[in-house]
């Protein structure tokens, strides 16, 4: 009789099909927020037990962001969007960011106490 073994198919892990529609869906949005903006490059950065965050920057300034739940899945959806990802945030990178008056408004309230948070 003919030994006969049947090929062992991978199996793929919930955790694995999890971060495969992170992915997905993360690639879709920067797809969509460089379509939106005449192109798109990034940067990645690690925010602790939260994940990665993805920065994107718009060919015309405009600017917003992303989080992934691990470095991986952010590499790998800027990856699959195929956006130049930038190993820091400066330079002529940061140079393209264009800042309106809520942000211009916002930082300054910050930096200048901004409104005191009531008190019970």
């Amino acid at each position: 009789m003919a030994d006969t073994k049947q090929a062992e198919r991978p199996t793929s892990t919930s955790a694995e099909k999890s971060a495969a529609r992170r992915t997905a869906k993360l690639a879709k949005q920067i797809t969509a927020f460089a379509g939106q903006h005449g192109g798109a490059e990034g940067q990645l950065a690690y925010i602790g037990q939260r994940g990665t965050r993805i920065v994107l920057v718009g060919d015309d300034g405009a600017w917003g962001d992303l989080v992934a739940p691990t470095y991986d899945v952010a590499k790998a959806a800027t990856e699959k969007a195929g956006i130049t990802v930038h190993e820091d945030f400066d330079g002529e990178f940061a140079a393209k960011v264009e800042t309106g008056p809520y942000e211009w408004k916002r930082m300054g309230g910050i930096q200048l106490g901004g409104s005191q948070p009531r008190k019970a």
